[in-house]
């Protein structure tokens, strides 16, 4: 997708400016911005900004929010990557954040991502309505916390080694995938000013778009090329996880994603052309290799 590498350069040009000109002792900074590097998908502030952008043209006024969503998200890959959590050695093509500068460091860092990204973002209350700042914060507070994104990965870690069943293991996806997904989309409709029945189509579609992304990434994880994707292949059968196709086999994973690629482009045609980019960004997902 031509829009989606636009994107992607545009929030890695503004990404390392998140720690120049700070006071940050030692090696601290240097391992923020290498845990910020590295070939990233930028999937989460892609969406919010072409959820902004259906209402609004000023990209430039929502960029250090977009980019603070990228840091909560690369906060949860340093974190999860940990040892005590699912123990990876490589992540988009690199060795993890704590192979490199330790596991303290790698803890710290992921902190510094997290509180740093909540500065980001209160960063563009002087360019729209308080309200409106303070209500889209609030989904990407709501979906990074315990009810979200720190929930599923909870669930997720609690269902290592024993049998789930297709609607836990949705549950934890909807918290652990979806929630911030849904949220980076949700967040730029608010700031764009999106009337609320597309809000509420927008959401919808969010909450599939996670699903879908989560299942294609569950089959990569047997099928795909390590080469392509950065990381290991076949790490969650080696933990014990619960997947798609673990429960449902490849065809019935690869069926479930065309169901929620299918419903997701179902909520992205209510918003006539401007969802076009939505309809095809879930058709990308449905069909990528890395």
């Amino acid at each position: 997708m031509a829009e989606m590498k636009r994107t992607k350069q545009v929030v890695e040009t503004y990404l390392p400016r998140i720690i120049e000109d700070r006071n940050i002792p030692g090696k601290l900074g240097e391992a923020i911005g290498y845990a910020l590097a590295g070939n990233g998908k930028r999937l989460r502030p892609f969406l919010f900004l072409q959820a902004f952008k259906m209402y609004s043209p000023e990209e430039e006024k929502v960029l250090p929010f977009a980019c603070g969503i990228e840091a909560i998200h690369t906060y949860s890959l340093v974190h999860d990557d940990l040892p005590l959590m699912d123990n990876d050695d490589f992540r988009r093509g690199r060795l993890t954040t704590h192979r490199v500068y330790g596991e303290a460091n790698a803890l710290l860092v992921g902190d510094a991502l997290l509180t740093l990204a909540f500065e980001l973002m209160n960063s563009v209350g002087e360019n729209f309505p308080p309200e409106k700042v303070q209500r889209a914060i609030k989904e990407v507070v709501k979906a990074s916390g315990p009810e979200g994104m720190v929930g599923g990965q909870y669930l997720d870690l609690k269902g290592e080694g024993r049998k789930i069943n297709l609607c836990e293991l949705e549950k934890i996806h909807r918290k652990k995938t979806g929630a911030l997904i849904t949220a980076s989309i949700l967040s730029g409709g608010i700031l764009g000013n999106a009337p609320e029945e597309d809000l509420e189509a927008l959401e919808i579609y969010g909450q599939d778009l996670g699903l879908l992304f989560q299942i294609t990434d569950d089959l990569l994880d047997v099928v795909g090329d390590p080469e392509k994707t950065g990381k290991e292949g076949q790490k969650d059968a080696s933990l014990g996880k619960a997947t798609y196709p673990g429960l449902l086999g490849l065809d019935g994973a690869k069926e479930k994603a065309e169901e929620k690629r299918q419903a997701a482009n179902i909520s992205a045609a209510k918003l006539g052309d401007k969802g076009k980019i939505f309809i095809e960004l879930s058709d990308f997902v449905f069909s990528r290799d890395r």
